[in-house]
């Protein structure tokens, strides 16, 4: 036998996606470089409002900044996103000062912004930059419904405990959200929760009758609902403000004195019109801000119609970095479960009841809804964005990694194992040059195998910022934009065909490297 040779076809297919996690390494230090002190970093929720109002603070910084801002788009809900805060991913978001009373604060509505800014001091963090517009919460339903029902308030909505009701998953598990509501209106309805870009839709279709809304959203009066007027006064205000942490000012002096130009500067009717350029015009957000403040200091020139194809959403300029990002989640996290899976398999082969067991607790890891899992990893970690993603993808691959490992090492035939006992082999020598040579092809199917599941299941990252191909099917579901849905699950559709395509070729090669004759060697 012939060692370095066996040893080669062995290490070579791990070498190669070390190679790869190493060169997306090298690919994403300028997005890891941007962190520094001399960068600003504004995050924002997963609706359409609060991704232009950060494309809007990020541009009005921008002028003032050494380094270009990061815009960290559609970290999710409330929580996540005020984590982000409070870690230092990010430096600021716009919120609203009902969220920050009851969500985040768990006081009074009736909080003044003094009183808020007494209360969040102590965690770092403070309010300032009220932007002009109240931006609440409320149930509407559709026009034709209230007039044949009557419906003019939330008290008479109550009266029609037939009406059924499709709610925001926030909306519903808020503090000044549905639980309240329904206590203070006497509602007997269950919700169905829905993401609240696809509610405008399913009430449109007649597959629910109430849903609930911002006030500042484009749809309302596009898709013809009436809004019912909250006579028991439940809801709080909530008016924009920027949520920030307290040494920024210090730190960026000239782009906060930038950002706190913009107070009052944004009134309802143009956050209305702003949200219905994203949602019924396709137009970026980045362009809505930047043709805001254009025409903030031209005297409300009017902005020009940039609305884009299918074509443009496809192959627009965030493709490449996209990709990457992508790129280097699916393979830091398939070389770092090959690191780990095989030496456990290899570990547990002899020993059927631990083989079971470890086995086991990787297939019931595989059972863990993703958003689950990586709420939990937030709530572990204390953080957002590619470490909790990178963990989960990792626990993800271990499952087909290890028991292809097993199962390569279980079907070598018994007659080789011996052979290489009457060779004299030890454990390690038979294991390296005989075991896992021939456990080879099985143990690559186990990796190929995790590398699909990844690149699919990496589109859930850009939930938590993460980023990849799913921060355009987030975006998508925010404006409910079917175009640009598809934009981010064609490029992730094309890398898992990509990834085939590679693995056959490393499959073909290992096919010929068995077939050809050994090499001879000079005693």
């Amino acid at each position: 036998m012939h060692p370095p040779h066996s040893l080669r076809r062995v290490a070579l297919p791990l070498v190669l996606v070390l190679l790869a996690a190493i060169a997306c390494l090298w690919l994403a230090a300028p997005a890891r470089a941007a962190t520094d002190d001399g960068t600003l970093r504004v995050g924002s929720k997963r609706f359409t409002e609060s991704y232009i109002l950060a494309e809007l603070l990020a541009q009005t910084a921008a002028p003032h900044l050494a380094n270009k801002p990061v815009v960290r788009q559609g970290l999710g809900n409330t929580a996540i996103v005020y984590e982000a805060l409070r870690s230092g991913a990010i430096d600021l978001y716009a919120e609203y000062t009902g969220t920050i009373a009851l969500e985040i604060l768990k006081g009074s509505p009736a909080a003044t912004r003094e009183q808020m800014n007494a209360s969040l001091a102590p965690l770092g963090l403070g309010v300032a930059i009220p932007l002009g517009f109240n931006d609440g919460y409320a149930l509407a339903v559709r026009a034709a419904d209230a007039d044949r029902l009557g419906l003019r308030s939330l008290g008479d909505l109550a009266k029609h405990p037939e009406l059924k009701l499709g709610l925001s998953n926030e909306f519903i598990g808020r503090a000044d959200g549905w639980k309240g509501l329904a206590a203070r209106y006497g509602f007997t309805q269950t919700p169905t929760g829905l993401d609240h870009g696809l509610a405008y839709d399913a009430i449109g279709a007649k597959q629910v009758d109430v849903i609930d809304i911002y006030t500042t959203d484009a749809k309302i009066d596009h898709l013809g609902l009436r809004v019912l007027e909250d006579d028991r006064q439940y809801f709080p205000r909530y008016d924009a403000v920027v949520l920030y942490k307290l040494d920024l000012p210090q730190r960026l002096p000239k782009a906060w004195a930038a950002l706190q130009k913009l107070e009052g500067r944004v009134d309802e009717h143009a956050m209305i019109a702003m949200n219905a350029r994203a949602e019924l015009q396709s137009v970026p957000f980045d362009t809505i801000a930047r043709d805001f403040l254009a025409s903030a200091g031209k005297d409300g020139a009017a902005p020009q119609d940039t609305r884009r194809g299918f074509t443009a959403k496809l192959f627009g300029p965030d493709l490449w970095q996209l990709a990457r990002q992508h790129l280097l989640l699916v393979a830091l996290s398939v070389g770092v479960a090959i690191l780990i899976g095989v030496p456990i398999a290899i570990l547990v082969f002899p020993h059927l009841r631990l083989r079971a067991l470890v086995l086991g607790v990787a297939s019931l890891m595989q059972t863990v809804p993703s958003l689950a899992l990586l709420a939990v990893l937030i709530s572990m970690l204390g953080a957002i964005g590619t470490l909790p993603a990178l963990i989960a993808l990792t626990l993800y691959s271990l499952l087909p990694i290890m028991r292809n490992t097993v199962t390569g090492l279980a079907e070598v035939p018994n007659g080789l194992r011996l052979a290489g006992t009457a060779l004299g082999m030890t454990s390690k020598q038979s294991l390296r040059l005989v075991l896992l040579p021939l456990a080879l092809p099985t143990l690559l199917a186990g990796v190929r195998t995790a590398t699909a599941i990844a690149i699919g299941t990496a589109t859930i990252a850009a939930f938590i910022g993460a980023g990849g191909f799913g921060e355009r099917i987030v975006t998508g579901l925010a404006l409910n934009d079917r175009e640009l849905l598809v934009a981010g699950a064609l490029p992730a559709a094309a890398l898992a065909l990509l990834s085939e395509g590679v693995f056959e070729l490393v499959e073909f090669w290992l096919r010929r490297r068995r077939r050809a004759p050994p090499a001879s060697t000079v005693p």
